[in-house]
């Protein structure tokens, strides 16, 4: 068996590697390198021919030139036209609506005096009381101590100044959160209350509850908040294009659909000054009755808000043409000339929309058989004839401008030996 040395080995290895370096180094020379700066920039180049193509060709597709049509052909596409007129604008505005509790028929409760909450009956958010409702006791030592001072005025309530002095207990009891149902029957049985009861002051469903029972309270704590659902805020979240045509007093249309209750109308009674950034929009508010409980706070609907009049030029809808970038109408110049023009809309009501410039009150537009006229008048801008040419084909050239034919390639001359 044949052995090679180690320094064999190393030369039989670099040898491979420099032929392909030279080779490499030989194509760049030459500019056959397929990673050359100069294949990269024809390329780009390439590329940038292609893009200006098709920019041009957008270009070419996005523009358009006057028709001229005969009689006949008015007639077989069934133009029509109207005039564009000034008009009475009566639009709403379209938002979203969600009913919201009355921030004005919230009311939180609190101890008149310092002691414990020994009692809590109503315990759960959500549950629902009455005015005069009792929600809780409280043990007073201050308000123990006024009864019985109160008692002691009136076993002493024979002479006048003595009777100052029971109506001025009489006050303070009142003062620190006692009822006249209390008062008479502490005078009728002429023994103080050891508890004293913490009543509703409205009607309405528990909000929050922020205590339990057995804690210590004073007048800072809040031991229910009962909020009245009879009445209910609607706010109304309007995009900040339609802002501007809405003031208060304007009549709302509102939907709840599963509420089960038919649409109904309400006013807004106050524009909120604040754009809500998130959504771009504008809140509005306005306040409705509850009738039968139908709607609960948190539910959506959608509103409908009628915009004070406004005289504007408006045309028919089916006028424009809208090719997502620029709107256009097609006007009569002479007897059947159209010609494209470029206008700028604003608000659209019904079939109607309102033309900001572009137009005149007066001029007329092509209201019917405008896409069939905004296809002739592209097919011409593109340089074709249009419908009328057979399908838009090139015409021959007139007589004397024939276009001379190629020079034929010189012939190659063989070598003489």
């Amino acid at each position: 068996m044949k052995t090679y040395s180690p320094r064999a080995l190393i030369a039989s290895a670099i040898i491979p590697v420099g032929v392909l370096i030279a080779i490499l180094a030989f194509q760049a020379q030459r500019g056959k390198w397929p990673f050359a700066s100069q294949h990269q920039s024809s390329e780009v180049a390439g590329r940038g021919q292609s893009a200006s193509g098709t920019t041009e060709a957008t270009s070419t597709a996005a523009a358009r030139a006057p028709v001229e049509l005969t009689a006949k052909q008015v007639d077989m596409l069934g133009v029509q036209m109207e005039a564009a007129e000034v008009r009475k604008l009566e639009e709403t505005v379209p938002g979203v609506a969600t009913a919201v509790i009355d921030e004005s028929r919230i009311v939180e409760v609190h101890p008149r005096v310092s002691g414990w909450l020994e009692q809590l009956y109503v315990r759960t958010t959500g549950q629902n009381v009455r005015a005069g409702q009792a929600l809780g006791a409280v043990f007073s030592q201050e308000l123990y101590a006024s009864q019985l001072e109160y008692l002691a005025a009136l076993r002493r309530a024979n002479t006048a100044p003595a009777s100052v002095v029971v109506a001025a207990g009489r006050t303070r009891l009142k003062v620190l959160g006692m009822g006249d149902a209390e008062i008479r029957q502490i005078e009728r049985t002429r023994q103080a209350n050891r508890l004293v009861s913490i009543v509703a002051p409205r009607s309405g469903f528990v909000l929050d509850r922020g205590a339990t029972q057995g804690i210590t309270v004073d007048p800072s704590t809040n031991i229910l908040s009962i909020a009245d659902v009879t009445q209910l805020w609607i706010i109304v979240e309007v995009a900040e294009a339609g802002a501007g045509r809405i003031q208060v007093g304007s009549p709302t249309s509102l939907t709840f659909p599963l509420s089960g209750r038919p649409p109904f109308i309400a006013q807004v009674e106050f524009i909120y000054p604040m754009l809500t950034e998130r959504t771009r929009s504008i809140r509005v508010r306005m306040s409705v009755p509850n009738i039968g409980g139908a709607l609960r706070p948190g539910m959506y609907g959608s509103a409908q808000i009628s915009a004070a009049p406004r005289n504007a030029l408006t045309i028919g809808r089916d006028a424009v043409v809208d090719t997502g970038i620029s709107q256009h109408v097609f006007i009569r110049n002479g007897n059947n000339r159209f010609e494209p023009r470029t206008i700028k809309l604003g608000a659209k009501v019904g079939d109607r929309v309102e033309v900001l410039n572009g137009l005149a009150a007066g001029d007329h537009v092509v209201s019917a058989g405008v896409f069939l006229i905004d296809s002739e008048s592209r097919l011409r801008a593109s340089g074709a004839t249009g419908h009328g040419g057979h399908g838009g084909a090139p015409q021959p050239a007139p007589a004397g401008q024939q276009k001379a034919p190629p020079a034929a390639a010189p012939a190659q001359h063989e070598h003489q030996p």
